[in-house]
């Protein structure tokens, strides 16, 4: 009775149903991937149009800060332009424009993207941001001349070399004014690690346009301290921070009254210096601008797509969805009509096997092909299962006949148990255990419990033992018996069981030499392998016969005459003995040239003791 498969359990089912919810996978993976790069890539965009915007409003700071008025910068927009990709347009605060990189009469932007003062300005610093209100480029009337910064460069000189005596590592800076600065390798104070002594204070001391430049700042700051009603206690006096980073010298006054626990003056006493500064360097820098980049929106894109693009994905994701099902149906059709024809030729009983077509070439065809293969094997199994056990019957059959009817004879009386019948009836019983033995030892083989005894062998001793074993048979039969061995050939293996294999190898060899014959016996060793052979001068075997020499219960002679042959399994012992030692034996023959038996066994080297 056929079984009928579940519909859930059907291979057809199983590979549509994966390689459905493997196209909605790919398809729902593709479709976020599509979305999660794009909007990282409008992301990067976006950062890099920020980076861009930055550096633009950090070049035009600049040039506001050391010109007066804008009237060479146009020359300045159009490389901005260029480098950035960017429009860029600079108009008045009343919307007259100034400089722009669009050609005449291009509309400006709604509104602009920032606005360009170097005195309040929170987008500029070395690193690309800085939180002051004035841009450190502005240095208006603190600007050095040549014969006041070639002074400070010498001092800056010496203190640096004073510094690299004592092992600090030093760097001389030039500021925005022309005022060289000492700083350590990393930025730091060289005069915290100790070296004092080269703070000779020259190098700090302000120059005579620094001093002009710092009691100009100070008479502006006098008002305004006067309206917050501050009372200094004296003169007001700004001195000049040697680091570069306050130029206009409010850093002494700031730590002077937070010391005296009057932060809230202390940041008034700020806030009036750099409202005076602010009033100092404005005759030094450009007016202020409107600055307009782009499209002038700077609202951040949003990634959003359109029904029509929605109704594409979601066809796209149909059409593949679809396509994925018909291939799969078709690709799954194909492979399940050879497995249904290989299961019903399983199915059938033994005696009904028959080949199945093999229509593919791909898996399912290379089973087909196995399967076949196999019912071939098994039917030839089959067949010598069957000739096995007619030749065991026979061989069996043949010596107990003998014994049965001598027996038979003996008790009617007919003949007289004299010494010569009963040297018969124990050669025939000598016949039967034979058998049995054989029998038993291919069954050993066969379920692996085959037992041997390995010791250092020399291949030498070995053919000699065998060979005197047979001297006896082999004067009778007329045929010379020789041996040749390699002295640095030995085997580690069972004496016993290598004289049993050698043993049947040269019985089945005299067997087939006719008289003045002769039988040799060899041994070499051949790179890891030593190799024995048995060699005869008989009538050799037929091409066609010898794939089954070592078929069990196979015989040349389809009499199985015991003139011509023995029972068929000493050949089949040889093998299994020698498979047993990890070693192989093969057959070479020529008709009317003999035939050479080959064992081919591990080597082995002799023992410690052997000289």
């Amino acid at each position: 009775m056929r079984r009928r498969i579940p519909l859930r359990k059907r291979l057809l089912v199983r590979l549509l149903s994966v390689s459905a919810l493997i196209a909605v996978c790919s398809v729902a993976a593709t479709a976020w991937l599509a979305v999660t790069t794009t909007t990282s890539a409008l992301k990067e965009e976006q950062g890099q149009d920020l980076a861009a915007d930055n550096s633009i409003l950090a070049r035009l700071s600049g040039y506001a800060a050391t010109h007066a008025d804008w009237t060479d910068v146009r020359r300045t927009v159009r490389q901005l332009a260029a480098e950035t990709g960017r429009r860029i347009a600079l108009t008045t605060a009343d919307r007259t424009l100034v400089a722009d990189s669009a050609p005449r009469g291009t509309p400006l932007p709604p509104r602009p993207a920032a606005t360009v003062d170097p005195l309040r300005t929170d987008t500029y610093s070395e690193t690309g941001a800085q939180l002051s209100g004035i841009d450190p480029r502005v240095v208006g009337p603190y600007r050095l001349p040549a014969k006041e910064r070639a002074k400070l460069d010498a001092l800056a000189t010496r203190r640096r070399q004073c510094y690299e005596r004592y092992g600090l590592q030093a760097t001389v800076v030039r500021t925005a004014s022309g005022r060289p600065v000492v700083t350590g390798a990393d930025g730091a104070d060289p005069a915290g690690f100790g070296a004092t002594v080269c703070e000779d204070g020259e190098l700090n001391a302000p120059t005579p346009t620094e001093r002009g430049a710092l009691a100009r700042l100070t008479d502006l700051a006098r008002p305004c301290l006067k309206r917050a009603g501050l009372d200094l206690g004296g003169p007001l006096f700004l001195t000049y921070d040697p680091s570069g980073k306050d130029p206009f010298g409010g850093g002494y006054l700031v730590a002077k009254y937070a010391r005296a626990g009057k932060a809230a003056t202390a940041r008034a006493v700020q806030n009036c210096i750099v409202t005076a500064r602010r009033t100092q360097l404005e005759p030094y820098v450009a007016p202020v601008a409107e600055l307009f980049l782009g499209i002038g929106d700077q609202n951040p894109s949003r990634f959003d797509m359109s029904p029509a693009n929605k109704a594409k994905v979601i066809g796209a994701a149909g059409l593949v969805l679809a396509v994925t099902v018909a291939v799969t149906a078709l690709v799954a059709t194909r492979l399940v009509r050879p497995l249904r024809a290989l299961t019903e030729a399983a199915q059938q009983p033994p005696e009904l096997h028959v080949r199945v077509p093999v229509t593919t070439r791909d898996e399912t065809g290379i089973l087909a092909e196995a399967f076949n293969d196999l019912t071939e094997r098994r039917a030839r199994l089959e067949a010598q299962r069957r000739a096995m056990v007619s030749d065991i019957a026979h061989e069996l059959r043949s010596p107990l006949t003998n014994i049965r009817g001598w027996l038979e004879v003996v008790r009617d009386g007919v003949v007289e148990p004299d010494p010569p019948l009963l040297d018969s009836l124990h050669e025939e019983a000598l016949v039967l255990q034979r058998i049995i033995d054989d029998l038993q030892d291919l069954a050993a083989a066969d379920a692996g419990t085959l037992r041997l005894h390995p010791e250092p062998l020399r291949a030498g001793d070995l053919l000699d033992q065998v060979a005197a074993a047979h001297r006896v048979a082999a004067g009778a039969a007329g045929v010379a018996l020789r041996t040749g061995a390699d002295t640095a050939a030995w085997l580690d293996a069972d004496p016993v069981r290598m004289r049993q294999a050698l043993g049947n190898l040269v019985s089945n060899a005299l067997r087939h030499t006719p008289a003045d014959g002769t039988v040799t016996l060899a041994a070499r060793r051949h790179g890891p392998d030593v190799v024995l052979t048995v060699t005869d001068t008989g009538t050799g075997i037929a091409p066609e016969d010898l794939p089954h020499v070592f078929d069990r219960f196979w015989r040349a002679e389809k009499s199985r005459s015991r003139r011509t042959g023995g029972s068929g399994l000493g050949l089949p012992i040889v093998r299994h003995l020698v498979a047993a030692h990890g070693g192989t034996a093969d057959a070479a023959s020529e008709p009317g040239g003999g035939a050479v038996f080959t064992l081919r066994l591990p080597a082995a080297g002799p023992p410690a003791d052997d000289t």
